[in-house]
């Protein structure tokens, strides 16, 4: 393939009959799909494994690329859910009509053609394409190498849907992965409304760089907890630990642990503890450090240890002298992804929540519930950080925008 252009053109020219679908034939599409998975479940894997079987055991991003019969399971329960939340689109806003009979009604619109760059994990193409398909939108997929013969078995089961239901398949395109390839894409202004990168750092500012349409950054988490003097310690424990190790491959994973000086030397040798059990390599500042010397994989923390986003059984430490030191942490590295304070004092929970700039603040709760099933929108193209159009997870109810219909009977303007 020499240009993907002639791809885009397609897709762009199916999206218009996407957007006449009734609300009915979409939850249709999506249980057709959510079935056709369970039917394919054994091939899925076969094909998911030729993915797995090529990347390090090691390597903490493996997790992220594994499609089990379980996950599987989470895919055809999120089709199922997406299919029955509300069609976002073709709804009414607003309606006036004017002293001339002109009749102005505002109303809900797909977006159009959206692209999605995203790296390991295959979940994330059934997911886009629920989404886009529930919404009336059409979708270029761009997935990493490492996840190759994946997505395309699924892409190939989301066309063999598409064609039963009489639908053009281009409204689901999936580009090689060839990165000369992204770049056209990056620039398919014509083509393209929007993008939306999914993974690390360093493809979002990539991406942000360089692309000349519209873009929604997604992915790229550097999450904080902080632990409080009036924290319960048994609670703000568990609190840490699951936020570190429970999937630290994925974005809403803790990073760095703030603790309160007042309760650093009881805390942390409790952590300390924990963390060993799953060999969580720290990263500490000097005081921590001191506190938990003994611990077999303490490192001395480096000044680009903080703001980090560490995707593996690593995180940082850092001793801080009470609430206004924590938050100026935390607007310093924080990625504004998901932040969390351990504390019983209401007062400062309240401080936490007001003045934390981030797209989902917890109290005494972990960060790795930030997501879009959890939360109750079915599925996620990924947790938005930045403030325009959306914010957390960038689910059904962002990918529309809005239209202006006016109805007349010959009005001219004098």
């Amino acid at each position: 393939m020499e240009s993907i252009i002639p791809l885009l053109q397609t897709t762009q020219k199916a999206s218009r009959g996407i957007r006449q679908l009734s609300d009915k034939n979409k939850k249709e599409l999506l249980y057709a799909l959510a079935k056709l998975l369970q039917e394919e479940s054994v091939n899925i894997i076969q094909e998911n494994l030729k993915d797995v079987n090529r990347m390090d055991p090691k390597n903490p991003k493996r997790d992220r690329l594994i499609l089990n019969h379980e996950r599987i399971r989470d895919l055809i329960t999120s089709l199922q859910q997406v299919a029955n939340l509300p069609d976002p689109s073709k709804r009414s806003l607003s309606t006036q009509e004017l002293t001339n009979g002109l009749v102005i009604e505002k109303v809900t619109s797909p977006l159009g053609v959206v692209g999605i760059i995203y790296e390991s994990r295959p979940n994330v193409t059934i997911d886009v394409a629920s989404l886009c398909l529930r919404s009336g939108n059409a979708c270029i997929l761009r997935g990493g190498s490492d996840a190759y013969h994946s997505n395309k078995k699924l892409v190939q089961l989301i066309h063999q849907v598409l064609d039963k239901y009489g639908i053009d398949r281009s409204v689901v395109q999936l580009i090689p992965t060839n990165r000369k390839f992204v770049n056209e894409l990056l620039n398919a202004s014509r083509y393209v409304d929007i993008i939306i990168p999914r993974g690390s750092q360093e493809l979002i500012d990539f991406v942000r760089a360089n692309s000349k349409v519209p873009t929604i950054e997604t992915g790229a988490g550097v999450c904080h907890t902080y632990v409080h003097k009036d924290a319960n310690l048994s609670k703000a424990l568990d609190i840490v630990v699951n936020a570190k190790v429970s999937r630290p491959s994925v974005c809403n994973a803790l990073d760095t642990v703030l603790v309160d000086r007042e309760v650093a030397q009881i805390f942390l040798p409790m952590l300390g503890e924990e963390l060993k059990t799953h060999q969580v390599e720290i990263h500490a500042d000097p005081e921590a450090y001191r506190t938990l010397g003994g611990y077999p994989w303490l490192l001395q923390a480096k000044s680009d240890d903080f703001g980090r986003e560490f995707l593996d059984f690593k995180c940082s430490i850092k001793v801080v002298s009470g609430i206004s030191e924590a938050l100026d942490h935390i607007q310093q590295f924080s990625s504004k992804h998901s932040e969390a304070i351990v504390s019983d004092n209401q007062d400062t929970c309240d401080r936490f929540l007001q003045e934390v700039d981030a797209a989902a603040v917890y109290t005494n709760a972990s960060t790795r519930f930030t997501d879009g099933g959890v939360f109750g929108l079915g599925a996620e193209i990924g947790i938005s950080t930045q403030k325009l159009h959306a914010r957390g997870p960038f689910a059904l109810e962002k990918l529309i925008t809005e239209k202006w219909i006016i109805r007349g009977e010959g009005q001219i303007r004098t």
